[in-house]
């Protein structure tokens, strides 16, 4: 980062005999470039790309990333919903201005456009796994360079897994390899590197399983061994310790071949759920290991055994993203609830964020990029 900038910085400030300081070059005429990277830093990232056509040097800033290390530094976090929703492609929403915006068409061969995907959001990219015509792969879209390419493979290619991601770090684990075996093996992607490493095995071998961060741990819940067989239990890694531990009972509602993976989400390192039979909301109390009912999702999701719908935490909110049919048709609707707000008459406060038209009603893959 410095070195990028501080060949922008070269010959920014020249002295014209006359006591007067002229800029050459600057990011904001009267600023020197630290103060006006803290300031456009403050920008909305959905305004980077009309900042890049600017000038030379602004398009520089922009492609070189040194705005999101200063966003990073600062702490500021936009929360941006990545979805797809048809064949067309992946899209956008920035939750904070309720804008989308289209992302380039992946370059990948009609096998992995249409085959079933999973989607998983890491520090500023988008990873995409499916599997082209020949093998699994991975494409990645870089938030910086605003394109996609080939991302290096994992070590043990697989699909079904569980994952999550933690700053510029995720975790996958379990899945099934490409001759249907169930593994028991994890995966580390450091998106600084662009590199995966493998980790410690888990206990049991699981797929259609889910994983999240919480309190700084990779956890896997639910999931099954076999065609007929299920997990209740759930598995804890530490990542200082590079071990994993066995939760009895975590996840009580047991899989089914035809079901979606375990619901999950985490806001302020607490667990919620999604109960598909019931559409309920619930809250995990890590004290006693039991899951407590909290109210009613906004949408159905037993009429389509969880598949179809996302479950996702978007800053301090749950967000469920699902489809609906009203009189102008068919849409996407992004509902969020704010777990402060409490439960009222075991009623959740649920409110329309953003809606898509015209894409139809399932939703395939959905992520979440805070940065």
């Amino acid at each position: 980062m410095e070195t990028n900038l501080s060949k922008m910085r070269s010959k920014r400030r020249v002295y014209d005999g006359c006591g007067r300081i002229e800029t050459n070059g600057s990011l904001l005429p009267g600023l020197c470039d630290d103060v006006a990277l803290k300031c456009l830093a403050l920008a909305c990232r959905s305004d980077y790309a009309s900042l890049s056509c600017l000038n030379t040097r602004f398009n520089k800033l922009i492609k070189s990333g040194n705005l999101y290390g200063e966003r990073k530094v600062l702490g500021i976090v936009e929360h941006w919903v990545y979805l797809v929703c048809d064949l067309r492609g992946w899209e956008a929403f920035d939750a904070m201005r309720k804008k989308w915006m289209k992302l380039p068409k992946i370059p990948c061969d009609e096998c992995f456009n249409h085959a079933d995907k999973e989607s998983l959001a890491v520090g500023s990219e988008l990873l995409v796994f499916g599997r082209e015509f020949y093998d699994f792969a991975i494409w990645k879209y870089s938030l910086v360079r605003g394109n996609w390419i080939k991302c290096q493979g994992m070590n043990l290619p697989r699909c079904l897994f569980g994952s999550s991601s933690f700053g510029s770090i995720a975790i996958v684990a379990g899945g099934s390899d490409k001759s249907g075996n169930v593994l028991k093996s994890a995966e580390l992607y450091d998106s600084s590197l662009g590199r995966w490493e493998m980790l410690p095995n888990m206990h049991s071998p699981r797929r259609l399983c889910s994983g999240f961060f919480m309190d700084g741990k990779f956890y896997v819940i639910g999931g099954m061994t076999s065609p007929t067989d299920s997990l209740t239990c759930g598995e804890e890694f530490d990542l200082k310790t590079r071990e994993w531990r066995k939760i009895e009972g975590m996840y009580p509602n047991v899989n089914r071949a035809a079901q979606a993976p375990p619901l999950v989400a985490v806001v302020d390192n607490q667990l919620y759920a999604v109960e598909y039979l019931t559409n309920m909301v619930k809250k995990y109390d890590k004290e006693k290991n039991t899951w407590d009912v909290l109210g009613r999702l906004p949408v159905r999701a037993d009429l389509s055994n969880g598949w179809g719908l996302a479950f996702k935490a978007c800053g301090e909110q749950l967000l469920v993203v699902g489809g609906q049919r009203g009189p102008e048709g068919e849409a996407v609707v992004l509902n969020s609830w704010h777990p402060k707000s409490g439960v009222k008459d075991g009623t959740l406060d649920w409110k329309v964020i953003g809606v898509k038209e015209h894409v139809g009603v399932f939703v395939y893959n959905c992520a979440v990029m805070g940065c």
